[in-house]
């Protein structure tokens, strides 16, 4: 096993003092907002006591590191990106793309000559970013397009005139088309009307939020967001969308197409191996609104926070993503936990004073400390730990392949 020293994002939305707490080292005064574990060019993980980085090491030996079966159908790339995320502010409205559209938006934009570090570029590799974040504590969030009719009972409390006739086509229609003309009308709306109609909905927000009614917790993020943002369209788009907060182990997931924004919180994220983003606004970056509207899955998301299967001493949160799934283990004194699977893992531990065992190797286990693991070698934790496991799914029961005792 090879112990891993990760790099920390600071965007301007991050805490200052989560992820340092995490890893117990001195906060430095600047928001950090991402710790990314694994094998993303953009900021891979290195290998402890060597000058190695993780992408070095699984470039080397995909097969040994991977798994024959991983590396082939990975094109010998560690297909996932485990982070911790802590957002103090709100991110951005964003979506990501599908493997079909993301292979054919790098295939154009490659062919078209857009530099890779351009403002204006979609499309950083070719691969789609599926995600889940499960809350490390209570996490707030915007996920998925809420159904129809909650919509419109909403907007109709907000009793704003111009925002009823943009949504009048809803009440008439209500399908993914009519939601995709109406999103789309948004998006490209007037500034000087956009303006007006953020100045109204920031009113009526103010005096529903006040009423203490069911609509409240959407009326006062709208009013922040509003407040950070007066001239964005995305601030209307987020009225269209679920409005969720996750409890500690509750998660979401977010294919392709979900538009979402992660709003206040920490959480531990795992992904597709990808950067691709496709920005729907609340924010000062490019927005390309043609190629989101394509990208976008407008069907209503009704139910858009995922509870874990429970495995004896685990969690397993179960998705659709062929590129990874998350475990979380919690032992208690004493306890022990073992492992085993075909593909490569990531060990992130978030709490205790544990151990770790692979073979004949035995590391401590505590708070911050983080693992990668090669292809088909078994791992035994010993609590207590409090853990995350990111592994590539076997299809076996729907599961990694695991097993337990006590």
């Amino acid at each position: 096993m090879f112990l891993l020293d990760n790099q920390v994002q600071e965007y301007d939305w991050g805490s200052p003092t989560a992820i340092p707490n995490l890893l117990d080292i001195a906060p430095n005064g600047r928001p950090q907002a991402e710790l990314w574990l694994g094998a993303h060019p953009g900021a891979p993980s290195r290998l402890r006591g060597t000058t190695s980085s993780l992408l070095e090491v699984v470039g080397r030996d995909p097969v040994g590191m991977l798994g024959s079966d991983v590396a082939e159908e990975f094109a010998g790339e560690l297909p996932f990106l485990l982070k911790v995320l802590a957002a103090e502010q709100p991110l951005s409205l964003q979506a990501h793309p599908s493997d079909a559209q993301a292979s054919a938006g790098y295939a154009d934009e490659e062919r078209r000559g857009v530099p890779r570090n351009a403002r204006e570029r979609n499309y950083k590799d070719p691969r789609a970013k599926p995600e889940l974040l499960c809350a490390l504590g209570p996490f707030e969030a915007l996920c998925g397009f809420r159904e129809y009719e909650q919509t419109l009972a909403f907007v109709s409390e907000l009793d704003v005139r111009a925002l009823d006739e943009l949504l009048s086509p809803l009440r008439t229609h209500p399908t993914p088309a009519t939601l995709r003309d109406v999103f789309g009308s948004i998006m490209r709306i007037d500034p000087d009307r956009l303006g007006t109609m953020i100045h109204e909905l920031t009113l009526a927000c103010s005096l529903l939020a006040s009423a203490e009614g069911p609509w409240q917790s959407e009326c006062e993020w709208l009013v922040r967001l509003a407040t950070a943002y007066p001239a964005d369209a995305g601030v209307l788009g987020a009225l269209l969308l679920n409005q969720v907060r996750l409890q500690p182990g509750q998660a979401l997931f977010l294919p392709a197409g979900n538009l979402h924004a992660y709003l206040r919180g920490v959480g531990i994220e795992i992904m597709g191996n990808s950067d691709n983003v496709l920005r729907g606004g609340l924010t000062s970056k490019h927005v390309d609104v043609p190629e989101l509207l394509r990208v976008l899955d407008f069907a209503p998301l009704p139910h858009p926070i995922r509870h874990p299967r429970i495995a004896g001493a685990h969690l397993v949160y179960e998705t659709p993503a062929r590129s990874f799934e998350l475990t979380h283990v919690e032992l208690g004194s004493g306890d022990v936990w073992e492992a085993t699977c075909p593909g490569p893992r990531i060990v992130l531990c978030t709490a205790g004073d544990g151990s770790i065992a692979v073979g004949d190797e035995v590391e401590p286990l505590c708070r911050g400390t983080s693992v990668f693991i090669p292809a088909t070698e078994p791992l035994v934790l010993q609590g207590p730990v409090d853990v995350f496991l990111a592994a590539v799914p076997v299809r076996t029961n729907s599961s990694v392949i695991l097993s337990t005792q006590r």
